[in-house]
């Protein structure tokens, strides 16, 4: 998955198209406007967060989607969505990262919890292979469907050890569209009712989002924050910190424990089968599938995050009520800390994502050891977690490709419960580590 080609500077324009960036505005703000939503459900409370909304609004207004939308926003214009979405993340990551220094202690604390609750993804495995086997009749494609909650780590590994082109590829490939294309709304939706069950500590549930995927564990972490306010800088500590050790031993876990036991699990399974026969469940073009647009040079990064950040502070002032002017400088912390994340990516030669080494820095900063870690705390306090999340979603909606809504048709349902049985077995298995070892 990836690619060395680097878009055009003459293309530069494009990442600053107007319309696009003002189609996330208008629905950032109408997503913000509306708020937050509780609805009681009997077993709990479902939260309906604005992040949610955007999505929504933004998918409805997506050609790729509704063909007539093109009136409003052409596909060329649409797909440098695209763009910015990772870099939409990092200040995010960054205010995440913020919010591990004053808990600093309480998380050292918890240091077992942390590191052993990512043998949780083993729970991916009981819950889901043995349904795409046994009730939607997969072969080995359902290996790579549920050996882990395929993030692009894991489509590496997956691509490495079997080809993209394998059965294995075409069940991963099969759940990191549906994770891309549903997984953060789903994780906050789920989030939201189990930690209003009140029934499992709300830090393991908090070590529990931290899944390696930065949409992912912001959508959790921000629905469990709102579903128990009281603890919310707590919440925000231990799923940064999950997040960022996810990153170190994720890929280690997927490679020696849970892909060697999903084999095992698929064959013991496999013997129940009523049809031996392997049949991919997924038709689909996956040359189409890897296909990457040309990545940003460094520059265009730091234009394109300049003009994300100014969106960001016009969702933060409807959704908290603090002028622009005034959560400036907190962003412009924010902005620090991705630019130099970014150049430690760039320059360092290790491979460990750009907002690792953002997490890295913000939480380095946050430290009561660091200088100016008050001023730091005081600033950042004026920008919402919640509202740095929301035009993530509302560019995700946007940036989905033809090929995804293809994808989505020709998988049809079976598929999309796989990746829902898989990411409801990786938090719940999670969490009930994390809850086992505090």
């Amino acid at each position: 998955m990836n690619n060395n080609s680097v878009l055009s500077p003459t293309m530069t324009k494009h990442l600053l198209d107007w319309k696009l960036h003002l189609l996330v505005i208008a629905v950032s703000l109408l997503a913000e406007w509306i708020g937050i939503i509780k609805i009681p459900i009997g077993i709990g409370i479902l939260v309906l967060l604005p992040l949610l909304y955007a999505f929504i609004f933004a998918i409805l207004l997506n050609p790729n989607v509704v063909p007539s939308m093109k009136v409003v926003i052409t596909k060329k214009r649409a797909k440098f969505a695209s763009y910015a979405i990772l870099l939409s993340i990092m200040p995010f990551i960054a205010k995440f990262g913020v919010g591990v220094g004053p808990n600093i202690e309480e998380i050292i604390a918890a240091g077992p919890a942390l590191l052993l609750q990512e043998l949780g993804n083993v729970a991916t495995v009981l819950i889901a292979l043995p349904v795409a086997v046994l009730v939607f009749g997969m072969g080995r494609e359902a290996i790579g469907a549920t050996h882990s909650v395929a993030r692009e780590p894991n489509v590496a590994l997956i691509a490495d050890k079997y080809g993209l082109q394998s059965p294995e590829g075409i069940g991963v490939m099969g759940v990191y569209v549906m994770g891309t294309l549903f997984g953060a709304i789903y994780f906050s939706l789920m989030a939201g009712i189990i930690a209003s069950m009140d029934i499992m500590d709300v830090r393991a549930l908090a070590m529990a989002c931290g899944i390696g995927s930065g949409s992912m564990m912001g959508a959790c972490s921000a629905a469990l924050a709102e579903t128990v306010p009281a603890q919310a800088e707590t919440i925000t500590a231990f799923a940064a910190t999950s997040n960022l050790l996810t990153y170190a031993t994720g890929l280690f876990v997927s490679l020696f424990v849970a892909l060697p036991f999903t084999e095992f699990l698929y064959k013991v399974v496999s013997k129940f089968k009523k049809n031996q026969q392997t049949v991919a469940t997924t038709e689909t073009n996956l040359d189409a599938v890897m296909e990457e647009p040309a990545s940003l040079s460094i520059m265009q990064s730091f234009i394109l995050l300049a003009v994300i950040c100014v969106v960001l502070l016009l969702s933060n002032w409807v959704g908290q009520g603090v002028n622009p002017l005034t959560a400036l400088p907190a962003m412009l912390i924010l902005f620090a800390c991705c630019v130099i994340g970014m150049l430690l990516k760039r320059f360092i030669p290790v491979n460990v994502p750009a907002i690792a080494w953002i997490s890295i820095v913000a939480i380095l900063i946050s430290l009561p050891q660091f200088p100016f870690n008050t001023y730091v705390l005081e600033e950042t306090a004026k920008l919402g977690v919640l509202q740095l999340l929301t035009p993530v979603l509302a560019y995700a909606g946007f940036a989905i490709s033809q090929m995804e809504v293809d994808l989505f048709k020709k998988s049809g349902f079976k598929i999309a419960i796989v990746a829902v049985l898989t990411f409801t077995g990786t938090f719940i298995g999670s969490a009930m580590i994390a809850q086992a070892m505090l």
